[in-house]
């Protein structure tokens, strides 16, 4: 009888890791948000890590979350770390790249609840007097990660996140130009 239950529990482990190897091995999640204002504007407001305090969805789910800045000021080579809740966990994120009103590439580097490394886009299209702004997260995903992704939607979960934080920084960009 031990045998059998051995067996069987064997089996179902095995028909468990087949499918999670056969799971995609990358990952992107993106939103997108149209701004009432010009690509600089909206530009300024992500390449500097100062400004993300406005409208960063996970500063807002544990407000006590540390938080420090290193590198350069603005653009590449701007480093932002953080350490809070399980929640929002801790890492660091480093601008790699930064094309003018196009483009902010973004090194994400995640230390707790779970190790990884992805990279996060915002681009910047203008559309008549308004900037169509896309934040987006894509990455690899090893046997672990592809195990989580089963049990957790990644794209409702951090897309939602996503949706927040460009609601936010909709309503900073756009104050002065209402007034």
């Amino acid at each position: 009888m031990l045998t059998k239950i051995l067996i069987a529990v064997a089996a179902i482990v095995a028909v468990f890791a087949v499918i999670v190897a056969v799971q995609p091995s990358v990952f992107r999640v993106a939103r997108s948000a149209t701004v009432a204002a010009p690509p600089p504007v909206v530009f300024a407001q992500v390449n500097d890590f100062h400004n993300w305090a406005a409208w960063n969805p996970w500063g807002k789910i544990d407000p006590a979350m540390k938080q420090a800045y290193e590198g350069a000021p603005a653009g590449i080579g701007a480093i932002y770390t953080w350490s809070g809740n399980n929640e929002v966990g801790a890492g660091r994120m480093t601008i790699i790249d930064s094309r003018a009103s196009d483009l902010i590439r973004v090194k994400l580097e995640f230390f707790k609840p779970l190790a990884g490394v992805s990279t996060a886009e915002f681009t910047f299209k203008p559309d008549g007097n308004q900037t169509t702004v896309t934040w987006s997260m894509f990455g690899e995903k090893n046997f672990m990660a592809k195990a989580v992704h089963l049990f957790m939607n990644m794209d409702k979960m951090i897309g939602g996140q996503f949706e927040k934080g460009l609601a936010d920084m909709k309503t900073v960009v756009e104050a002065p130009f209402k007034s």
